[in-house]
């Protein structure tokens, strides 16, 4: 039996913005729309994807009239690549609907009595911002619906791409000529090693079968000019490696730390595998204000150094500390808004679950002469006891910057009983940050809010939210 066609609806106006990257159309029999790759003011076509009783999904089929407020996108894998979804879309646009998604997500989900949020702090660079950027190889290179369409009924061969995974994809790459995130020697990178690789016969990894050799490739630019490349590879061939990795230094001598890995797994995490140091010191060193941090291969930092030191102000300014606060930074990672707060605290606590990272926070805070600050590995939910308060400290403030998914609620509970004059809440994700404020609002008031664009040109924002003891 055929598969039923999802019903396409022609010609409706997008209305307003909601969030995640969805904008709102009407329907007409008043159902709300939500329509992705739009924006307020297009005229499109839309395929349904889903079908609920008061709301619905669909995509953009073909956009008749486009948005007053449209702007040309710069990157030529726009709308291909998945990334940076929201270049049609001038900036001031972007941060403004960002703004509104704070507001209207802490409101809807919270329900709690918030005070007048500040204005959305802005990234000062929208182009080549990131730090930090990981690309892929893959013996399969993502066709466009053009180039399907195009080729009818000849038979597209195979053919290998190094650049990003296709969204919704697990096998297949976008070949990636330029990128806008990163400073170079990013996009000189890619073309070294696709050269390279196919001058000499070197195979591309096949994510359905699992072989090849080549996998994937980490790039870390630092401000500090030093810059860190980590080449993972399927399995051990040490005269192609060894071959690979001289020719890299040869013709991008910038790189001051080159690391290899030998992932066999399925998957492509490689934060249980040994990282080899081929060359340099192992480490590259990134400054936040007067503060240095050590980032290794494995190291979370803030992927827009830039944009973080705007972020680690706000969160230093609503912790309002005078020099005899005991300070306890939990999902500390490597440690970096502990220490950028640490010159006005008496003593800095921060914990976190990954061990390596809390090795790279004990580094950080020796390399800048902090005997003040200790940190501890371990489940946040866990470690955050009333025995380990008694022990270290109770806290004055506490600043929290957990994952996407939020707080625990075992640590909730455990911040309600504890009742530190001060939570400083720093999230990535205002939906589940709203959910966790509206726990906290037994003890607890929200008295600022300060929302920050870390991401220009995609959907994602972070919040930093204070709350003070009622």
């Amino acid at each position: 039996m055929a598969r039923k066609k999802k019903p396409e609806i022609k010609g409706i106006l997008i209305s307003s913005y909601a969030a995640e990257g969805k904008s709102i159309a009407t329907l007409e029999d008043g159902k709300v729309l939500f329509v992705e790759n739009a924006i307020p003011g297009d005229v499109v076509d839309v395929r349904v994807t889903k079908n609920k009783k008061s709301w619905a999904e669909g995509k953009v089929t073909k956009l008749i009239t486009p948005s007053p407020t449209r702007v040309e996108p710069f990157c030529e894998h726009f709308g291909v690549c998945g990334g940076c979804k929201w270049q049609m879309v001038p900036y001031e646009q972007q941060i403004a609907y960002k703004q509104q998604q704070v507001q209207d997500q802490l409101t809807r989900i919270g329900h709690i009595e918030l005070p007048e949020m500040q204005p959305i702090s802005g990234s000062p660079k929208q182009q080549y911002y990131r730090n930090k950027l990981e690309f892929t190889f893959s013996m399969l290179r993502y066709r466009t619906h053009e180039e399907i369409t195009a080729a009818g009924d000849t038979v597209i061969p195979q053919e290998p791409a190094l650049g990003f995974h296709a969204p919704g994809l697990f096998d297949k790459v976008v070949e990636i000529n330029q990128c806008y995130l990163q400073t170079e020697p990013t996009n000189k990178l890619l073309q070294v090693l696709r050269d390279y690789s196919k001058l000499h016969n070197l195979p591309y990894y096949n994510y359905r079968e699992h072989t090849g050799w080549l996998r994937n490739v980490v790039l870390r630019v630092a401000r500090t000019g030093e810059i860190l490349v980590n080449l993972v590879i399927q399995h051990e061939d040490k005269p192609k490696r060894i071959a690979l990795l001289d020719h890299l230094l040869k013709v991008i001598p910038e790189i001051t730390t080159l690391h290899y890995t030998i992932n066999g797994k399925v998957n492509d995490s490689i934060h249980d595998l040994e990282v080899h140091t081929y060359h340099g010191k192992g480490y590259i060193e990134e400054t936040l204000e007067d503060f240095k941090f050590k980032i290794s291969p494995k190291s979370f930092f803030q992927t827009n150094t830039y944009q973080a030191e705007n972020l680690y102000r706000f969160t230093r300014d609503f912790a309002g500390l005078t020099g005899n606060e005991t300070l306890y930074d939990l999902y500390c990672g490597t440690g970096s808004i502990g220490i950028f707060c640490s010159k006005g605290a008496q003593k800095v606590i921060g914990i976190e679950v990954v061990a390596d990272a809390i090795e790279d926070a004990k580094l950080n805070a020796a390399a800048n002469g902090l005997d003040h600050c200790l940190f501890y590995a371990g489940d946040v939910a866990d470690i955050c006891t009333d025995e380990f308060f008694e022990n270290h400290g109770r806290p004055d403030v506490i600043i929290t910057d957990p994952p996407r998914a939020g707080m625990h609620e075992k640590l909730i509970q455990q911040l309600l009983r504890i009742k530190a004059p001060k939570v400083v809440y720093v999230s990535c994700n205002p939906a589940t940050q709203a959910r966790d404020l509206q726990l906290l609002d037994a003890a607890y008031k929200v008295t600022r809010l300060q929302p920050v664009d870390m991401f220009p040109h995609t959907h994602h924002i972070e919040n930093v939210a204070l709350l003070e003891l009622r």
